[in-house]
């Protein structure tokens, strides 16, 4: 029986989800959640097999509560979501996500995907897939701009799992010229989160 969380913001798409998979012979919904910071908190309370996590919830997003629920290690992860952007995937897999399916894909591939997640395999839609070997297969660039030496000092705070208000107080200036630090750095690396900007800094080597 494969123990199942179910995080979704949109309350038609979880019980669609929850009906879908509760009369498939070998799964069990344990729990639900409306948020990221829910779904962290379902999947502490409940030890599911596998969480799945669309991308797109208020406060705590799906990369966010991807990450700190696989670094737990009490749950596999497969993001069903509906968004597909090359920063989206990277985000979600670097998060600890072990699959990344669309909600438009068919019923079977959706069931495949949870099995395969759950037995501790990948499960990649196909559109994801192709995606992921492009980008695996574009040249390295250098950001378009450097950042600045405050705006490094920042992300390296946010790569050591600093809060917004933490950084703001070990480097003795405003949460909010925090926020516009981190914005500013997301245009300049071309990225949408904190996760993918600070795996993209250490890639480029901009981090220590």
């Amino acid at each position: 029986m494969i123990r199942l969380v179910i995080a979704d913001d949109h309350p038609v798409v979880r019980a669609g989800l929850v009906g879908l998979l509760s009369d498939e012979p070998g799964f069990e919904v344990v729990g639900e959640a409306a948020d990221g910071e829910q779904a962290v908190r379902v999947a502490a309370a409940t030890s599911p097999d596998v969480v799945l996590m669309d991308l797109r919830m208020p406060g705590v997003d799906g990369v966010e509560a991807t990450s700190r629920i696989a670094a737990e290690g009490t749950a596999k992860v497969l993001i069903l979501t509906t968004y597909e952007s090359d920063d989206q995937i990277l985000a979600a897999i670097e998060a600890g996500a072990s699959g990344y399916l669309l909600k438009a894909a068919p019923q079977d591939e959706i069931l495949a995907g949870i099995r395969s997640v759950a037995e501790g395999q990948t499960a990649l839609s196909p559109q994801v897939a192709v995606r992921l070997v492009e980008r695996m297969r574009q040249p390295a660039t250098a950001p378009t701009q450097v950042l600045s030496a405050r705006e490094v000092d920042v992300l390296r705070l946010v790569a050591r799992g600093r809060s917004n208000k933490q950084v703001a107080a070990d480097l003795g200036i405003g949460e909010s010229t925090v926020k516009t630090h981190l914005l500013r750095t997301f245009e300049k690396l071309g990225v949408a989160d904190r996760t993918r900007a600070v795996t993209l800094a250490m890639e480029k080597g901009l981090l220590d």
